[in-house]
Protein backbone atom coordinates (compact mmCIF):
# COMPACT_ATOMS: atom_id res chain seq x y z
CA UNK A 1 0.00 0.00 0.00
CA UNK A 2 1.12 3.72 -0.74
CA UNK A 3 1.12 6.75 0.78
CA UNK A 4 -0.63 8.01 -2.23
CA UNK A 5 -2.41 7.34 -4.99
CA UNK A 6 -5.15 8.90 -7.78
CA UNK A 7 -8.44 9.19 -8.80
CA UNK A 8 -9.40 9.54 -12.29
CA UNK A 9 -5.99 11.37 -12.50
CA UNK A 10 -6.42 13.36 -9.21
CA UNK A 11 -3.32 12.74 -6.70
CA UNK A 12 -4.66 12.12 -2.71
CA UNK A 13 -2.49 11.24 -0.15
CA UNK A 14 0.29 13.84 1.45
CA UNK A 15 0.98 16.52 0.08
CA UNK A 16 -2.19 16.75 -2.39
CA UNK A 17 -5.23 18.80 -1.64
CA UNK A 18 -7.53 17.83 0.45
CA UNK A 19 -9.72 15.79 -1.68
CA UNK A 20 -13.52 16.56 -0.97
CA UNK A 21 -15.90 14.12 -1.35
CA UNK A 22 -20.16 15.22 -1.35
CA UNK A 23 -22.50 12.98 0.05
CA UNK A 24 -25.76 12.13 -2.00
CA UNK A 25 -26.74 9.34 -0.09
CA UNK A 26 -30.63 9.60 1.02
CA UNK A 27 -30.15 13.29 0.80
CA UNK A 28 -32.32 13.40 -2.20
CA UNK A 29 -35.47 12.16 -0.75
CA UNK A 30 -37.11 10.29 -3.33
CA UNK A 31 -37.03 12.66 -6.24
CA UNK A 32 -34.81 12.64 -8.66
CA UNK A 33 -34.27 16.76 -9.40
CA UNK A 34 -33.34 17.15 -6.02
CA UNK A 35 -30.60 14.40 -6.56
CA UNK A 36 -29.40 16.82 -9.82
CA UNK A 37 -29.62 19.92 -7.31
CA UNK A 38 -27.30 17.91 -5.19
CA UNK A 39 -24.60 17.01 -7.40
CA UNK A 40 -24.78 20.34 -9.28
CA UNK A 41 -24.38 21.82 -5.63
CA UNK A 42 -21.31 19.83 -4.99
CA UNK A 43 -19.73 21.06 -8.53
CA UNK A 44 -20.88 24.69 -7.31
CA UNK A 45 -19.36 24.05 -3.58
CA UNK A 46 -16.06 22.78 -4.65
CA UNK A 47 -16.41 18.96 -4.45
CA UNK A 48 -13.90 17.28 -6.19
CA UNK A 49 -16.71 14.14 -6.06
CA UNK A 50 -20.03 12.42 -5.35
CA UNK A 51 -20.95 9.46 -3.44
CA UNK A 52 -23.92 7.67 -3.60
CA UNK A 53 -25.37 4.53 -2.38
CA UNK A 54 -26.08 1.71 -4.33
CA UNK A 55 -28.77 -1.00 -2.94
CA UNK A 56 -31.55 -1.59 -3.08
CA UNK A 57 -33.81 -2.38 0.39
CA UNK A 58 -34.00 -6.34 -0.97
CA UNK A 59 -30.33 -6.44 -0.64
CA UNK A 60 -30.35 -4.74 2.39
CA UNK A 61 -32.17 -6.39 4.82
CA UNK A 62 -35.79 -8.29 5.27
CA UNK A 63 -39.11 -7.06 4.99
CA UNK A 64 -39.64 -7.95 8.92
CA UNK A 65 -41.74 -6.27 11.75
CA UNK A 66 -39.77 -8.13 14.42
CA UNK A 67 -38.12 -6.35 16.85
CA UNK A 68 -34.84 -6.75 15.59
CA UNK A 69 -35.46 -5.07 12.20
CA UNK A 70 -37.31 -2.00 13.95
CA UNK A 71 -35.61 1.14 15.40
CA UNK A 72 -35.34 1.48 18.94
CA UNK A 73 -36.18 4.15 21.40
CA UNK A 74 -34.10 7.26 21.14
CA UNK A 75 -33.49 7.88 17.21
CA UNK A 76 -35.25 10.16 14.86
CA UNK A 77 -36.65 6.78 13.01
CA UNK A 78 -38.09 5.12 16.23
CA UNK A 79 -40.34 2.42 15.50
CA UNK A 80 -39.74 1.98 11.54
CA UNK A 81 -38.59 -0.90 10.35
CA UNK A 82 -35.35 -0.93 8.49
CA UNK A 83 -36.97 -2.11 5.38
CA UNK A 84 -39.05 0.83 5.14
CA UNK A 85 -36.37 3.66 6.03
CA UNK A 86 -33.82 1.53 3.14
CA UNK A 87 -37.03 2.08 1.36
CA UNK A 88 -37.18 5.83 1.50
CA UNK A 89 -33.65 6.05 1.40
CA UNK A 90 -32.20 4.00 -1.17
CA UNK A 91 -31.05 6.03 -4.17
CA UNK A 92 -32.81 4.05 -7.29
CA UNK A 93 -30.51 2.12 -9.74
CA UNK A 94 -31.75 3.90 -12.77
CA UNK A 95 -30.89 7.37 -11.23
CA UNK A 96 -27.36 6.58 -11.18
CA UNK A 97 -26.38 6.19 -14.53
CA UNK A 98 -27.39 9.58 -15.03
CA UNK A 99 -25.97 11.36 -11.52
CA UNK A 100 -22.75 9.73 -13.08
CA UNK A 101 -22.98 11.60 -16.70
CA UNK A 102 -23.97 14.69 -14.78
CA UNK A 103 -20.92 14.37 -12.83
CA UNK A 104 -18.67 13.78 -15.72
CA UNK A 105 -20.47 16.73 -17.45
CA UNK A 106 -19.60 19.07 -14.52
CA UNK A 107 -16.25 17.80 -14.30
CA UNK A 108 -16.55 15.80 -10.96
CA UNK A 109 -15.82 11.94 -10.19
CA UNK A 110 -19.45 9.85 -8.91
CA UNK A 111 -18.83 6.71 -7.07
CA UNK A 112 -20.70 4.58 -4.79
CA UNK A 113 -20.83 2.51 -1.57
CA UNK A 114 -22.05 -1.22 -3.06
CA UNK A 115 -23.64 -3.13 -0.39
CA UNK A 116 -23.61 -6.31 -2.32
CA UNK A 117 -21.76 -8.09 -5.25
CA UNK A 118 -24.47 -7.36 -7.91
CA UNK A 119 -24.13 -3.70 -6.70
CA UNK A 120 -20.25 -4.12 -7.33
CA UNK A 121 -20.85 -5.46 -10.85
CA UNK A 122 -23.58 -2.39 -11.62
CA UNK A 123 -21.07 0.48 -10.54
CA UNK A 124 -17.89 -1.23 -12.71
CA UNK A 125 -20.05 -1.47 -15.56
CA UNK A 126 -21.19 2.31 -14.89
CA UNK A 127 -17.59 3.10 -14.81
CA UNK A 128 -16.82 4.56 -11.36
CA UNK A 129 -13.27 5.22 -10.95
CA UNK A 130 -13.49 4.19 -7.15
CA UNK A 131 -15.32 2.34 -4.57
CA UNK A 132 -16.16 3.38 -1.21
CA UNK A 133 -16.57 1.11 1.67
CA UNK A 134 -19.60 2.11 4.23
CA UNK A 135 -18.61 1.45 7.64
CA UNK A 136 -21.28 -0.68 8.24
CA UNK A 137 -19.49 -3.15 4.99
CA UNK A 138 -16.35 -3.33 6.61
CA UNK A 139 -16.34 -7.16 8.29
CA UNK A 140 -17.53 -7.63 5.03
CA UNK A 141 -14.48 -9.54 4.02
CA UNK A 142 -16.51 -11.02 0.67
CA UNK A 143 -18.03 -7.73 -0.53
CA UNK A 144 -14.36 -6.46 0.04
CA UNK A 145 -12.61 -8.64 -1.85
CA UNK A 146 -15.07 -8.29 -4.72
CA UNK A 147 -14.20 -4.91 -4.68
CA UNK A 148 -10.48 -4.88 -4.16
CA UNK A 149 -10.65 -7.73 -7.48
CA UNK A 150 -11.16 -4.85 -9.76
CA UNK A 151 -8.23 -2.82 -8.88
CA UNK A 152 -10.01 0.46 -8.15
CA UNK A 153 -8.93 2.99 -5.71
CA UNK A 154 -11.27 1.87 -2.29
CA UNK A 155 -11.77 3.86 0.59
CA UNK A 156 -13.11 2.38 3.47
CA UNK A 157 -14.77 4.07 6.43
CA UNK A 158 -13.85 2.49 9.55
CA UNK A 159 -16.83 3.60 11.76
CA UNK A 160 -17.89 1.38 14.65
CA UNK A 161 -14.32 -1.28 13.80
CA UNK A 162 -12.28 -2.40 16.37
CA UNK A 163 -8.73 -2.30 14.90
CA UNK A 164 -8.33 -6.18 14.75
CA UNK A 165 -11.85 -5.51 11.94
CA UNK A 166 -9.90 -2.53 9.98
CA UNK A 167 -6.79 -4.80 9.82
CA UNK A 168 -8.77 -7.96 8.64
CA UNK A 169 -10.61 -5.89 6.00
CA UNK A 170 -7.25 -4.50 4.69
CA UNK A 171 -5.55 -7.64 4.42
CA UNK A 172 -8.61 -9.08 2.91
CA UNK A 173 -8.21 -6.15 0.33
CA UNK A 174 -4.58 -6.39 -0.45
CA UNK A 175 -4.77 -10.28 -0.76
CA UNK A 176 -7.52 -9.61 -3.53
CA UNK A 177 -5.25 -7.04 -5.48
CA UNK A 178 -6.10 -3.55 -3.68
CA UNK A 179 -3.43 -1.26 -3.38
CA UNK A 180 -4.87 1.78 -3.59
CA UNK A 181 -6.25 2.06 -0.18
CA UNK A 182 -7.25 4.84 1.69
CA UNK A 183 -8.80 4.59 5.21
CA UNK A 184 -11.38 7.41 6.99
CA UNK A 185 -12.00 7.59 10.36
CA UNK A 186 -15.61 7.89 10.72
CA UNK A 187 -18.35 8.51 13.23
CA UNK A 188 -21.39 6.38 12.68
CA UNK A 189 -23.94 7.15 14.89
CA UNK A 190 -25.58 10.07 13.22
CA UNK A 191 -27.46 12.49 12.70
CA UNK A 192 -26.90 14.48 15.24
CA UNK A 193 -29.43 15.90 17.60
CA UNK A 194 -30.83 19.32 16.36
CA UNK A 195 -30.15 20.98 19.63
Amino acid sequence: MTAEFSIAGRRIGAGAPVYVIAEVSANHGQDYETAVRLVRGAKDAGADAVKLQTYTPDTITIDSDAPAFRNGTGSLWAGRTLYDLYQEAYTPWEWQPRLKALADDLGIQCFSSPFDPTAVDFLLAMGVPAFKVASFELVDLPLIRRMAQTGKPMIISTGMATEAEVDEAVTAARGAGASQIALLKCTSAYPSPPE
